[in-house]
């Protein structure tokens, strides 16, 4: 399986907003002006189509889904968090919070199968819900496919033992490490502060304590890839939610949001630059309410 995705799956919200419930573990959600409900979803649903627009510009295979009525979902434009695709199967995961967990949509996945873009296999996980262990999928994970290698930062959504067995099922190989943000609270996914593309990583590596930082970056470095090392400060602008594409003719597009590609130093953009090309969409309404960013608004489907 490449690294880079050649189709991804997006999801157009038909609800958007600040969920208090997230929230609780998510540092970088927002709740200035959360009440101008209606205002909020508008900017957020046209943020949503004009990055389908500018990524399907480029070239990129967009399958959109549209996301149901009812009930209602504030944060289903982040389908990554419920769902992965691999060659031979497709796993579906358990989720912390209560709010997000009708996001999981066995109708999509059929929808996919039917087409012939995923594997008929289906490992259902959310059960593990009623046992308080959480897993969210690519915002827990970040999978190094060509080298069969598994990241996670151990957060109060990604629980440690339910990871090792995520790998024990799909075939990688598990690191579990530790990450925090300046105020020593646990960073809530690892694609916030993680991207492996190809031939290069963007890390955020001050965030891991120091025993843990020489396994994962002596990983990294054993797999070849040059890494991109970006600060808290960035992080919080969504520097590690990145994720590498292919256009249509196979060339490496490193997507990101606007606020993330400002944050970028010439240094860190002169790296990147040398792989893969830099498309920056701006998402400032989905990146303060619902504290994610491009990466988590695409799912790849192969």
């Amino acid at each position: 399986m490449r690294q880079a995705s050649k189709r991804i799956m997006m999801v157009r919200p038909k609800h958007f907003g600040y969920d208090p419930e997230t929230a609780e573990s998510n540092a970088f959600q927002s709740s200035e002006g959360a009440q101008k409900y209606d205002e909020i979803e508008r900017l957020a649903i046209g943020e949503f189509d004009a990055a389908v627009e500018k990524l399907r510009h480029k070239g990129v295979e967009v399958e959109v889904i549209e996301d149901t009525d009812s009930p209602k979902k504030l944060n289903a434009v982040f389908p990554n968090n419920w769902v992965s695709f691999h060659d031979d199967k497709v796993v579906l995961y358990p989720m912390l919070t209560a709010s997000r967990r009708s996001e999981r949509r066995l109708d999509v996945v059929e929808q996919f199968q039917d087409q012939g873009f995923v594997a008929d296999e289906v490992i259902d996980l959310s059960n593990y819900e009623s046992e308080d262990k959480f897993l969210e999928s690519t915002g827990s994970i970040i999978f190094d496919y060509e080298h069969k290698l598994a990241y996670a930062c151990i957060s109060p959504r990604t629980d440690a033992q339910l990871f090792e067995k995520l790998c024990e099922i799909t075939g990688f190989e598990p690191i579990a490490f530790y990450s925090y943000d300046e105020l020593g609270q646990e960073i809530y996914h690892t694609n916030v502060m993680m991207c492996i593309a190809s031939d290069y990583v963007v890390i955020c590596s001050e965030s891991i304590p120091e025993d843990q930082r020489t396994e994962v970056l002596g990983a990294l470095t054993k797999t070849g890839h040059e890494i991109v090392d970006i600060s808290l400060a960035q992080v919080h602008q969504f520097a590690g939610n990145m994720l590498e594409l292919e256009d249509k003719n196979g060339q490496s597009i490193l997507v990101m949001s606007k606020a993330a590609f400002l944050s970028l130093t010439k240094t860190q953009v002169d790296i990147i630059s040398k792989y893969s090309e830099l498309l920056a969409i701006p998402i400032p309404t989905i990146e303060k309410y619902g504290g994610g960013s491009i990466r988590c608004m695409m799912c790849r489907v192969n």
